[in-house]
């Protein structure tokens, strides 16, 4: 149970941010650099679940790479808006 509420916090923890980038067109507060950073923390947990087979930590790490890619499309965007 307390993985599970975990992995639902991680895996929906930058639809805030993806929100708030789409509505105002801006990243200018936002580091790619951590973006790409937890990406690749994400992606190494995904290719540990897979390796471990463990259900809950595929899924959330999956669903949380689909939101970082979405953050990062995003970022690269509308880096150049003012």
């Amino acid at each position: 149970m307390l993985g599970s509420v975990a992995a639902l916090l991680t895996m929906f923890g930058f639809v805030p941010q993806i929100l708030k980038i789409y509505r105002t067109r801006s990243v200018a507060d936002i580091s790619i650099v951590m973006l790409l950073q937890f990406f690749s923390g994400v992606f190494l947990w995904l290719l540990y679940g897979l390796h471990i087979q463990n259900n809950i930590i595929i899924a959330a790490n999956a669903i949380s790479l689909v939101t970082l890619i979405t953050a990062i499309g995003l970022y690269v965007k509308y880096r150049n808006n003012k």
